[in-house]
C-alpha cells in the first residue's frame, strides 16, 4: 500500500498565494501541524529547525547583505551595464560553439532578467569588497607597489623577427626555424654596428604592424608590453640599441630607444595602485570575496541573537578563511 502524503499548511507558513484555505491542525501543546504522513506528524516548528540547519544561514547572509549592498553600493546604472555586457559576451561565446545560450541559461533561472539580475548583484557585491580592501591597504603598501611596479611609459623603435614553421613543424623543424631567425637579427645588428640607419632597417627588415613607420613603438608601458621587451628597452640609454638580439613571445627584437618618459607621482598612480592591490587581494582565493564582505558586515555591528544560526554563521566565516 502506498504511503499517504497529507500536506497541511505549508502554503501558509511560508506564506506563497494563491493555496488553498485548509485549516491548520494543532497539537495540545498548541503546535502547528504542517504535514502529516502515515500518521507521523510535522509541526512548524520541526519545519523551521530543519530549514534553520539546511539552509537558515545562507538565506540570513543573503538578506543582511542585500540591506548592507544597498547602503554601500549605489549605482545601479553600472551593476545592470556590466551585466548586460556580461550577458552578450557569453551569449556570443556560446553561440559561437553552436549552444543555445538563452535556452541553457533558462534551465537554471525562470527567466534571462534573473541570470542578469544574479550578474548586477555579484558584481555589486565584489564592489563593495573591493572598496573595503582600498579603506584598509596600508601607505606601506601602496609605496611598495608603486616602487616596485609604477613606471613611465617609453617609446622605441624596434626590427622583429619572427622565426618561419608550419604549424605542424617538428621540434628539429622549430629548432632551426629559430636558430635562422637569430642569425638575421645578429646580422641585422652588425648593419648597425657599421652604420646603417635603423628606422631604414625596420621598414625593409622588420615583420610587425610597426614596419611601415619605421618601428616606431610608442609611450608604451609596462603591464601592455610583453615582459622580456620591456625590460631591454627600460635598460637602454636613449639613442642606444641592443647589441644582442631580445627574445620575447613574438620572436627576436632588435630595440633602439627613442626616450623614456619620468615615472608618474604617487599621487597621481595612488587610485592605479590600489584598484591594482584590491584586485590582487580578490583574487587570492575563490572565496576572497565572501571573505572581505564578511569584515564590511562587522562595520554594521552585526548581531545574530539565534544561538544555533549565529554558531553556523561562525563556521561558515570560519571554513573561508
Amino acid at each position: 500500500m502506498k504511503k499517504k502524503l497529507v500536506v497541511l499548511g505549508l502554503c501558509g507558513l511560508l506564506m506563497v498565494t494563491g493555496c488553498g484555505q485548509k485549516q491548520i491542525p494543532k497539537l495540545e501543546d498548541g503546535k502547528e501541524v504542517v504535514a502529516e504522513v502515515e500518521g507521523k506528524q510535522i509541526t512548524a516548528d520541526d519545519l523551521y529547525s530543519a530549514l534553520k540547519e539546511e539552509s537558515g544561514t545562507n538565506v540570513l547572509i543573503n538578506l543582511i547583505d542585500e540591506f548592507i549592498i544597498s547602503k554601500e553600493f549605489t549605482d545601479e546604472d553600472a551593476a545592470n551595464s556590466y551585466a548586460y555586457r556580461q550577458y552578450k559576451y557569453l551569449k556570443a561565446q556560446y553561440e559561437a560553439k553552436g549552444t543555445d545560450f538563452d535556452k541553457y541559461v533558462l534551465q537554471y533561472y525562470d527567466s534571462i532578467k534573473d541570470f542578469k539580475n544574479m550578474i548586477a548583484k555579484d558584481y555589486k557585491a565584489t564592489k563593495v569588497a573591493e572598496n573595503y580592501v582600498k579603506s584598509i591597504l596600508t601607505e606601506d603598501e601602496i609605496k611598495k607597489y608603486y616602487e616596485d611596479e609604477i613606471f613611465g611609459t617609453m617609446t622605441v623603435r624596434h626590427i622583429l623577427i619572427i622565426p618561419s614553421y608550419e604549424k605542424d613543424a617538428s621540434e628539429d623543424d622549430i629548432k632551426k626555424a629559430k636558430e635562422e631567425a637569430l642569425e638575421k637579427a645578429k646580422n641585422l645588428i652588425n648593419e648597425l654596428n657599421n652604420g646603417a640607419d635603423f628606422e631604414t632597417l625596420a621598414k625593409e627588415n622588420s615583420q610587425d604592424g610597426t614596419a611601415s613607420n619605421g618601428g616606431l613603438f610608442e609611450n608604451f608601458s609596462k603591464e601592455n608590453t610583453d615582459s622580456a621587451f620591456w625590460a631591454a628597452s627600460y635598460k637602454l640609454e636613449d639613442g642606444k640599441y641592443t647589441t644582442e638580439p631580445v627574445e620575447s613571445q613574438y620572436g627576436y627584437h632588435i630595440i633602439y630607444k627613442v626616450s623614456g618618459n619620468e615615472k608618474p607621482s604617487l599621487e597621481d598612480s595612488r587610485d592605479k595602485i590600489t584598484a591594482a592591490l584590491a584586485n590582487q587581494k580578490l583574487n587570492e582565493s575563490s572565496n576572497s570575496v565572501q571573505i572581505y564582505l564578511a569584515k564590511v558586515r562587522e562595520k554594521y555591528n552585526l548581531n545574530i541573537y539565534e544561538t544555533t544560526i549565529n554558531d553556523l554563521y561562525n563556521k561558515t566565516i570560519n571554513k573561508l578563511k
